[in-house]
Order: structure tokens, then C-alpha cells, then sequence
């Protein structure tokens, strides 16, 4: 099932926390000289049109990018900054008509001797992403190919150090049961890698229990965030908000998004619908 395409909804609330976070592993990855691999098990197309038809379809970058872009920075939290740094570098112009997916933000957070690795199943992404990536092609390779397979095909790499991100589109609702299974596997194949697991919040069994099922992997260091910013729908579907579950989480994390959470909250949800969560264990 590959009817899923991220260009629907680049850019919105989920986008902003996934990527934010994501920016923080990798800015606290590059800290030290020695290279990391960073590895993406479902790429999309690295970069997104604000104006295309899909985007302008659903509007969702309008409610989460786009409530940030004109704000100044001394309004913003500092990793919301960093994070608008990092989009506004994909924007030739002031004006925000790209939104840069995982892959290129991958990319330009990341150093010349850190390789990258991504996976993007659905053909048509493929090129595109290839293309997002010029600026990096040397160090990366993208394969047309099962990403939670090829995660554990590529753990442990040869430079012991990986950032991971893991984000399916769970149209299918054993993909629940897949990232948890994969995630078990990987751990015990490289026990000290950063693991970073996103997921939608819905009213779906499988994508409740989701969180419960990964703290029962009895995992010694984890971060677990959720950040909800609207209703459901009128009937009772689609997502109300989107959570991240990391393995190995910088010992930094949990006090930037402490100081982040609220502040996304008031500005990116509906009033009477915004609320986060933040759990870690961390040694």
C-alpha cells in the first residue's frame, strides 16, 4: 500500500515536532568529531512545494510552518529558532515556499564524513528525493527498498555511531506491530544508537497502545513526547496530534522540550484542544 504522499501535509504540527526534535539529536550528534551514520527508513521526497496542489489541498503547512515563519526570534524558543533557521536555509527567498523534509534537513545538519542513508519505497519519491540531495550525493545512498529491512541489514554500522529515524505512514495498521518488533531487534543488533520513532495520535487501537507496547521493551534510556493541537474529525477519525518515542535520547532533550512544549502548544493547537505530554528514563 503506497497511496500515502507527504506532500499532503509537509509542514504541519507533526512536521514541527518530528523535525524539531530530529534537529536537536543531530546538532547534539555533531558535538563530537567522530562521524555518525544517519539513517531514514521512509525518506518521502526531501523537499515539498508550499504552493503545489497537494499542499494547497489540505493547507496543513498553515497551521504549523507557517505559524511560526514571521514571528521574530526573540518570541521564539530557542530550538523553535533553530528549527526556522534550518527551514528558512532551504528558502532562497524571505518568502517560505519550500518545506524540507527529513532527508534534506538530514543533510545540511550533518558533516562531510557522516554518511546517510535513506530508504523511500514509493517510485516516484525516489527521484525526487535523489534530487533534494544533490548537495550531499556523495555521502548518500538511497535505496528503493523496505526501510524497517534495510535498518536492520545496516545495524551496527561501521562507525559506531547512528542517528535513526523511523517514520512510516501507518496506513497499514500492522505497521504498529512492525516498528515495535523492528525496533526490539535493531536495539539488541546496536544497543547505543539514537532511535527516533514517530506516530500519529489517533482513535485507533493499535495506535494507542503504540506507546505502552515500546516502554514494555524495558529499554534503559528513553524519551517519550506527544504534542496534540486539534479535534478529531466529525467522525471520530484523522489525526488530533503526533507523538515521538526515542532510544538512546540526548541527556539535553528533556529540558528543551520542557522549555519548548508549552510554548508550541499555545501557539501551534486549538484553543480547547492543545495539550503535550513528556515522559523519559534516562540514567
Amino acid at each position: 500500500m503506497l497511496s500515502y504522499r507527504h506532500a499532503f501535509h509537509a509542514g504541519n504540527p507533526a512536521d514541527v515536532l518530528k523535525h524539531l526534535v530530529w534537529i536537536q539529536v543531530l546538532d547534539y550528534y555533531t558535538q563530537k568529531d567522530k562521524p555518525f551514520m544517519v539513517l531514514d527508513t521512509h525518506a518521502g521526497a526531501g523537499m515539498y512545494l508550499i504552493e503545489s496542489t497537494m499542499a494547497r489541498k489540505t493547507g496543513e503547512w498553515s497551521t504549523g510552518i507557517g505559524k511560526l515563519w514571521e514571528q521574530a526570534d526573540e518570541d521564539l524558543p530557542e530550538s523553535v529558532q533553530r528549527y526556522r533557521q534550518v527551514v528558512k536555509a532551504a528558502n532562497a527567498s524571505p518568502a517560505l515556499k519550500h518545506y524540507p523534509g527529513s532527508p534534506w534537513i538530514s543533510g545540511y545538519c550533518t558533516r562531510h564524513a557522516d554518511p546517510l542513508r535513506f530508504f523511500e519505497r514509493h517510485s516516484t519519491d525516489a527521484p525526487l528525493l535523489a534530487q533534494a540531495l544533490r548537495f550531499v550525493q556523495k555521502r548518500t545512498q538511497i535505496n528503493v527498498a523496505d526501510g524497517l529491512a534495510g535498518l536492520k541489514a545496516l545495524m551496527p554500522p561501521p562507525q559506531r555511531r547512528a542517528a535513526v529515524l523511523i517514520d512510516p505512514s501507518y496506513e497499514d495498521k500492522t505497521d504498529y506491530g512492525k516498528v515495535v518488533a523492528s525496533l526490539r531487534d535493531v536495539v539488541q543488533r546496536f544497543a547505543t544508537g539514537t532511535y527516533v520513532l514517530w506516530y500519529p495520535i489517533l482513535a485507533r487501537r493499535e495506535a494507542v497502545e503504540l506507546a505502552d507496547r515500546l516502554v514494555k521493551l524495558d529499554l534503559p534510556s528513553w524519551l517519550h513526547v506527544t504534542l496534540s493541537t486539534q479535534p478529531p474529525a466529525t467522525d471520530g477519525l484523522g489525526m488530533t496530534g503526533s507523538g515521538l518515542f526515542i532510544v538512546n535520547p540526548p541527556w539535553t532533550l528533556p529540558q528543551t522540550l520542557e522549555e519548548t512544549l508549552p510554548w508550541l502548544s499555545e501557539t501551534l493547537g486549538e484553543p480547547g484542544n492543545a495539550g503535550f505530554t513528556l515522559d523519559w528514563q534516562i540514567p
